[in-house]
């Protein structure tokens, strides 16, 4: 009897599962995407590891340029409808590089292009999803919702790679992009049953104090703040090794399309394993040791991919990324948590977009890899990397957030916060 009240209880809104199966949809449809894009510039094309850095800025661009203008437009307009518009065109940008693989006229230009569009949808889908979560759930299941927003999000990493891989390997790139382009318009077609009561429209003075508001919230408040530095840290050092990964595997490593999709794919399994222990692992442990699990798994995992420049071990790689997978969704957990319990409902997609604005770290991490690859070698790429985990663990140890023994309520900041 008590079982299945406690599973009525814990289940979770036909909206919101919805809202999960879109986010699957369309996580899975940027993995494989993101995975088939610098194995044809370097297998296809013949990109070098800077020419593979410099595309990878390409495609974390959209998230420095438009987090923050999507984060304004989330809080005045209806975040499904961002959603949906933003998976359609996705959408159509990855059908036209199936289509122009098809007709043998896809070059480099037009790859990076392309991507760029694609990408952009995943920045909307980034910043308003979090903010609409909170509309379908009630608080104290909020961290339950996030968990599985996670999961669907980890089995898009896990898979999605290695199906990108095993795709260019076996049947070339375009059936790749044409699966990436169907399940983007899954994703879309799903978020029109989501049925979430939708905040009335704000009449804002100025759209610069709009976003000026937002801003000011995260960088003034002694738990937000810390997570964003430490966040945008580890990001920075995490795309430093993406950016030069594929060609460092495919020279070094000497894998093949197959095996780095399986290597990149560790990423996606530490994340499901994470994900689904998140839940108990959030219900036994103190709040801030979980948020402090993250930083300390990505250092580990840095660690070990590094040190395959003395032991060029595929099951070290595969380690490493299984690590910075496993504890960072520890992280996403608990911190999308906490902005969600601490941030006024009409903030918070401003509030996500400033969060997602730490993404803006990729485009530099890529940059820095594409021009250490150039002058130093892929492995001065993953030195600095370790440098830049070793960093971001110091910046949130250094937080209150680590001391906090349980998840903070929206009207007590500081509750639950561990003596210094």
């Amino acid at each position: 009897m008590s079982d299945s009240h406690d599973l009525a209880v814990d289940r979770l809104p036909p909206g919101f599962n919805r809202l999960a199966g879109s986010n699957l949809a369309a996580q899975s449809a940027e993995q494989i995407a993101l995975a088939a894009m610098p194995m044809v510039a370097v297998l296809t094309l013949h990109a070098d590891a800077s020419t593979a850095s410099w595309l990878q800025v390409t495609l974390t661009l959209p998230f420095v340029l438009f987090a923050i203008p999507v984060g304004m437009l989330a809080d005045r307009w209806p975040k499904r409808a961002l959603m949906a518009g933003a998976e359609a065109v996705r959408a159509l940008a990855l059908f036209a590089v199936a289509g122009l693989l098809m007709a043998g006229r896809l070059n480099l230009a037009a790859l990076g292009v392309l991507g760029f569009v694609a990408v952009c949808g995943t920045v909307v889908f980034s910043v308003a999803a979090p903010a609409l979560v909170p509309s379908l759930v009630p608080a104290a299941m909020l961290a339950r919702a996030n968990g599985r927003i996670e999961l669907a999000r980890t089995i898009a990493f896990a898979c999605g790679p290695a199906i990108g891989g095993a795709l260019v390997g076996w049947t070339g790139s375009m059936a790749a992009f044409a699966l990436a382009a169907a399940l983007s318009a899954m994703a879309a077609a799903l978020l029109a049953g989501v049925a979430a009561p939708e905040s009335v429209a704000r009449h804002a003075a100025h759209p610069l104090r709009d976003i000026a508001e937002g801003a000011r919230f995260v960088f003034h408040h002694p738990l937000l703040r810390p997570v964003f530095i430490t966040q945008f840290v580890f990001t920075m050092a995490f795309f430093m090794v993406i950016a030069i990964f594929v060609p460092y595997a495919a020279h070094r490593l000497n894998l093949s399309a197959q095996a780095i999709g399986l290597t990149l794919g560790m990423y996606g399994a530490g994340m499901v394993i994470g994900a689904l222990l998140a839940a108990r692992i959030l219900a036994r442990w103190r709040f801030g040791h979980v948020v402090a699990t993250g930083p300390v798994c990505g250092l580990a995992g840095g660690v070990l991919l590094a040190a395959t420049l003395w032991q060029p071990w595929p099951a070290l790689a595969q380690a490493g990324f299984f690590l910075l997978g496993c504890g960072p969704i520890l992280w996403v957990v608990s911190t999308t948590t906490l902005r969600q319990t601490v941030t006024p409902p009409t903030l918070l997609a401003r509030v996500s977009a400033v969060n997602v604005m730490s993404y803006g770290a990729r485009p530099i991490g890529a940059a820095m890899a594409a021009w250490l690859a150039a002058h130093a070698g892929a492995g001065a790429c993953l030195l600095m990397a370790v440098a830049g985990f070793a960093l971001q663990l110091l910046c949130i140890l250094q937080s209150p957030a680590v001391r906090l023994v349980r998840q903070p309520r929206a009207d007590d900041t500081s509750a639950g916060l561990e003596p210094a």
